[in-house]
Formats: C-alpha cells, sequence, structure tokens
C-alpha cells in the first residue's frame, strides 16, 4: 500500500509586542512595566511534579485573584501549555532553563558550557513565538563568584543573544555583587536575598538598611535596572503570634512589609520588578 507525503503541522498562536531595556525603565510596547508577581514552580499536592491541567487553572485564577502580573518559571522551563493562558491574559513570563545547580567549579566546564548553549537553542526554538515570554534566565544562584564564570556567562549570554536579539537577557543571582563575574554580561540583575529569614532571624529592624544596601552597592557597580527576583518568608496557615515569630502569619506579612518598604523607594529610581518566593506550597524532601 503506497502512502503519500505526510506533513506535521503545529498551530500556534501569535502576539506581536516589543521588549525594550533602557537606563531607567523596561518597556514592552514602548509602555513602562514593573514585574509585580511571583516564582512558581510545577507542583501539585495530588499528581506531584509536571504539568497538570486542573492545577494551571486554579492557579490562574489565583493568580488573576492576587492581582499577579508576571512570574518566573523557576527553575526550567514549564510545560508550553503554562505559557498559552499566559499569552492570553497578558501575564508576563521570565523563562528560565534548568541551569539550577551550577555551584562546582567543573559545573563551567567546557562540557557543562556546551550542554548548557545546547540546553538555550531548545528553549528559545520551543518558547520565542510566545508573546508572554519577555527575558531568558539562564540561571538561578550559580556559583558566579568562581573564576571560570566570567567567561561562561559571556558566552552563554553572547550565543543566547545571537539566537534571539529581541529579549534581554539575565541569570538570578545571590553572589556578592563584589564577586560576581557573571553581572557584567546580563541586561538587567535578578537578585534574591532572604534578609531575616536564612539569617538575622527573627530581626526584621535589620531588613530595610540591609536590602537599601544591597540595591546601591549593586547600583553603582553596574549601573544596571534590578529585579528582586526572590523574597519572602514561610508561613503556617493559621499560625499566629504576637511579637511576630517566624513561621507564624504576622512574621510573613511584616517582613514583606519591610521590603516593600525600600521597594517603593528603589522603582522610583532603577528596580523594575519584584517577585516573591513562593507563589503556592510545594513539595520538598522531609
Amino acid at each position: 500500500m503506497a502512502v503519500g507525503p505526510v506533513s506535521d503541522f503545529y498551530t500556534l498562536l501569535v502576539g506581536i509586542r516589543t521588549v525594550a531595556v533602557t537606563e531607567s525603565q523596561f518597556l514592552i510596547n514602548g509602555k513602562p512595566f514593573y514585574f509585580r508577581g511571583v516564582n512558581k514552580h510545577e507542583d501539585a499536592d495530588i499528581r506531584g511534579k509536571g504539568f497538570d491541567w486542573p492545577l494551571l487553572v486554579k492557579d490562574f485564577n489565583l493568580l488573576r485573584w492576587l492581582g499577579v502580573n508576571a512570574f518566573r518559571t523557576s527553575h526550567y522551563p514549564y510545560a508550553e501549555e503554562v505559557l498559552q493562558p499566559c499569552d492570553r491574559y497578558g501575564v508576563v513570563v521570565i523563562d528560565e532553563s534548568p541551569g539550577v545547580g551550577i555551584v562546582l567549579a567543573e559545573s563551567f566546564s567546557n562540557v557543562s558550557l556546551q550542554h548548557h548553549l545546547e540546553v538555550m537553542e531548545e528553549m528559545i526554538r520551543r518558547d520565542k513565538n510566545h508573546p508572554a515570554v519577555v527575558m531568558w534566565s539562564l540561571a538561578n544562584e550559580p556559583a558566579s563568584f568562581l573564576k571560570p564564570a566570567g567567561y561562561y556567562f559571556k558566552t552563554l549570554i553572547a550565543h543566547t543573544k545571537t539566537l534571539d536579539p529581541s529579549r534581554p537577557v539575565t541569570f538570578v543571582t545571590n553572589t556578592n555583587y563584589e564577586a560576581d563575574l557573571g553581572a557584567p554580561y546580563v541586561d538587567i540583575i535578578c537578585v534574591n536575598s532572604y534578609y531575616s529569614w536564612y539569617h538575622d532571624y527573627g530581626h526584621m529592624e535589620v531588613i530595610q538598611l540591609q536590602l537599601a544596601t544591597q540595591f546601591e552597592n549593586l547600583y553603582k557597580a553596574y549601573q544596571k535596572l534590578m529585579i528582586q527576583s526572590e523574597y519572602g518568608a514561610d508561613a503556617i496557615e493559621g499560625f499566629h503570634e504576637d511579637p511576630p515569630l517566624m513561621f507564624s502569619e504576622e512574621y510573613q506579612k511584616g517582613l514583606l512589609q519591610q521590603y516593600h518598604a525600600v521597594l517603593d523607594q528603589k522603582r522610583k529610581e532603577y528596580v523594575v520588578g519584584e517577585l516573591i518566593w513562593n507563589f503556592a506550597d510545594f513539595m520538598t524532601n522531609q
């Protein structure tokens, strides 16, 4: 039996928009945009890690209820089905590669770099036509103070820009500003910090000074726009304590308020976004 030619086809809704970074603003369609959002995980309490249609519907209803306008795909690209409602509802996405755990010297080897280049090619080929995606994130909290990190990120960022010159490129750092060898090459600095959570436990009075100093040091060193890409505190629903105690709802609320006091000032200068960790509960190993 003769079989004629078979053509595979792929249908994709397309939106047209522009993205630009100036000295003081992140622009979408020429208008200033401020990332007011969260980080997420692809994880469900019933069916575990991975894509889940009912959870996606629930999540998007919660995101819209929260007034979120953006999220980061921490720490890997999500199923493409997640990007489709983002396009439809206008939720902006920072699309992150699975570059997490790059913390050893051998993680910056030529073998790792070659694989990372291929990963970016695959990710951009799949996601480049989604208008919701406005920025590529190459990695989360790499050891960017290690000597090979400079060449690694310089090469990786240049390659990513060759693949897609239309979007800014970043990676998410928690390295001291003086030692960060990758920061000179990003378009926007995404920085994670957990003042009064992973250190200075319980001392919310130090947050504003430490956070303002973080931003001022980074800006003095690099003169680049910034996003507070992770911040926050865990809380146990229904646990209350006065004065606020870690893991109480009051402590979580108070910590966020301290961050927001600084963010509300710095957004008038060079901060263009804030993403709370985390949108919703997710499973970790006991």
